[in-house]
């Protein structure tokens, strides 16, 4: 397996493991232009296991088939026998290594599913998104509308479908410890903007999420210490609301749009609710374009 040099392993919480790859300084998954580089190593990513006794939940199969293989292998040689996949949405970096689970159950909204099917074509060609082409890309074998719950082992689990980030998130919500998987509803230090156009939709299911009253967050993209030392606080979600709320006044007041990142998430950055990392710097100036060219 190659380009697994990086890839470590986190313990948040009992029974769940992280998978993280990137920021690392002068990391590249290729020398030339590739999507695995831009959105996912630059700022950093992890999949997620819950596990108990010999059945886990993969969330999310990484960026390449040899990561999730590597997952695979490692969970087994813990003695875990069944495995569910369940993607978080239908971005490439979450659904790049389900080749390797093709022979379990994988879970996705129906929304996913559909999005996954449409762009099957250009996604095994390499040209949705660019390169690396995902080949073959594993569809989801299961879908749900809405909620769908689970018992994984002896633990129960909720899955819950918003519009956050992508019009297809699904979320994983463990109770017994008040626990949220946020897939990528939810970034540290800035949520990438994918869809302007439905941000009043992102702030009313930021708001469902938090009144769900988690105790802990644990985001896919994020800071690798705070991953590992047990995840985020509730305030994270207020966090992305108000930044999603600035993008917004800018259809208003685009001379905002000068205003550097870490100025506008000034106040989560000195409670700790936020985590400053240079590379949302070109996220930021990202997200800015897109919403102003949405207007």
């Amino acid at each position: 397996m190659k380009n697994l040099s990086h890839l470590r392993v986190l313990h948040p919480a009992p029974g769940v493991f992280a998978y993280y790859d990137g920021r690392i300084p002068g990391q590249r998954f290729a020398p030339q232009p590739n999507w695995v580089d831009a959105g996912a190593l630059s700022v950093g990513i992890a999949s997620y296991a819950l596990v108990s006794g010999k059945e886990a939940l993969i969330y999310d199969t990484h960026v390449t088939v040899s990561h999730a293989a590597h997952i695979r292998a490692m969970l087994e040689a813990q003695g875990v026998r069944r495995f569910t996949v369940v993607l978080s949405h239908h971005h490439l970096d979450h659904v790049a290594g389900t080749a390797a689970f093709a022979d379990c159950a994988i879970i996705a909204n129906a929304r996913t599913a559909a999005h996954l099917e449409a762009q099957r074509s250009a996604i095994e060609a390499g040209t949705k998104s660019g390169l690396p082409a995902i080949a073959p890309l594993v569809l989801p074998n299961q879908t749900f509308v809405g909620e769908m719950d689970l018992v994984i082992g002896d633990m129960p689990l909720r899955l819950i479908e918003a519009n956050i980030h992508s019009d297809d998130a699904t979320v994983i919500w463990r109770p017994e410890d008040v626990l949220l998987l946020a897939g990528d509803t939810l970034e540290d230090c800035a949520t990438f903007v994918a869809e302007p156009e439905g941000f009043p939709d992102h702030l009313r299911d930021l708001a469902r999420l938090a009144r769900l009253a988690p105790s802990t967050i644990l985001p896919n993209h994020g800071c690798p210490a705070r991953i590992a030392s047990g995840g985020y606080p509730p305030a994270f979600i207020a966090a992305t609301a108000a930044y999603v709320r600035w993008l917004m006044t800018l259809a208003d007041d685009p001379d905002r749009a000068n205003t550097p990142l870490r100025e506008v998430i000034a106040p989560w950055l000195a409670d700790g609710t936020l985590t400053w990392f240079d590379g949302y710097d070109e996220v930021h100036a990202e997200n800015i374009a897109r919403t102003l060219a949405h207007g």
